[in-house]
């Protein structure tokens, strides 16, 4: 690949991808994001930078001129705390998606990435804590998350129709919770890692002893951390694989496991205070690994410990704590 866009470059993920684009020498890279540049996670100078709304058109048929490889990882979205509260808003994002495959027809790209989520996989098969493992075959029948995972669905077949009826070659990756450094923490669409990462660094600015969980903290999901996530995302973007992959890791944890984690990681313990009230998302999710074991002899392996260690010294760096 000579040229290369990242669809929402402003954002935690594709802040990422393009630093990790530059690092394997390429040179012409085109970042694009809705928010306003001082606003992005990360920017390079040496990166051509625009912001522009995809929701439109024009804008991304203008994003899209003379590039090779387009990475879709631009929508409107947050954790759960945001995706069940704003479901109409998370909806819209399929005119990013759609206009920005019309244009990359248009511009003559040669492949194209989406970015979707394990939150297209069917509600029946998330009821329980004990969740085996979500396989690619689960989306279907399809029952995925209301509002943003009917949109992540309906935006996989479109990626998938564009490949059949004009040949351009989509990948589709189904994200499982990624994490890491340089990424939102606070504000109301940051995702479980990184709130209680910021929870448990507050409990010691206030010195209040006590942290908010919502739900019981017995549900369960598998955090991947950014490395893996960009590791994985480019060398399926290289690959042969044109059906939808799990990108996630196997290591399944509860939420009060995930805190005891960054309890140990501050050196704290605090007093837990559970909202059942709070927007909590299904019982239990994790990420099949099989397929990626097979098809690539790989999947995301750092560990969440680890991981969270790197996630929460950067986000205390940043609460100037």
């Amino acid at each position: 690949m000579s040229s290369v866009l990242v669809a929402g470059a402003g954002g935690f993920i594709g802040g990422h991808l393009v630093a990790y684009l530059r690092k394997q020498g390429i040179k012409n890279i085109r970042a694009v994001d809705l928010k306003p540049l001082k606003e992005w996670y990360q920017k390079f100078d040496d990166v051509e930078n625009h912001q522009l709304d995809l929701r439109e058109l024009e804008a991304c048929r203008k994003a899209a001129k003379g590039m090779e490889w387009i990475y879709n990882l631009a929508a409107d979205m947050g954790g759960m705390g945001f995706i069940e509260l704003h479901k109409a808003e998370c909806m819209l994002s399929v005119l990013i998606n759609t206009h920005l495959l019309m244009a990359a027809k248009e511009a003559g790209a040669k492949r194209f990435f989406y970015a979707s989520s394990a939150c297209v996989y069917a509600a029946d098969k998330q009821t329980t804590t004990e969740n085996p493992g979500l396989k690619e075959s689960d989306a279907y029948p399809a029952m995925p998350e209301d509002g943003y995972g009917w949109e992540k669905l309906f935006s996989e077949r479109m990626c998938r129709h564009f490949r059949e009826d004009y040949k351009l070659e989509t990948r589709i990756v189904r994200y499982h919770n990624v994490y890491g450094p340089h990424g939102t923490y606070d504000g109301g669409r940051e995702k479980a890692p990184a709130a209680i990462c910021r929870k448990v660094i507050e409990a010691q600015k206030n010195k209040t002893g006590e942290i908010e969980i919502w739900g019981d903290g017995q549900q369960t999901r598998s955090f991947m951390y950014i490395d893996d996530c960009i590791k994985g995302s480019t060398e399926i973007m290289e690959s042969d694989i044109r059906e939808p992959i799990n990108l996630g890791s196997a290591e399944m944890v509860s939420i009060n496991q995930l805190v005891d984690i960054a309890e140990g990681i501050a050196g704290v313990k605090l007093k837990r205070k559970y909202n059942l009230g709070a927007p909590k998302g299904v019982r239990g999710r994790s990420s099949d690994n099989a397929l990626i074991q097979k098809l690539m002899g790989w999947e995301p392996n750092t560990r969440l410990k680890d991981g969270l260690s790197k996630t929460y010294a950067w986000i205390k760096g940043e609460m100037d704590f």
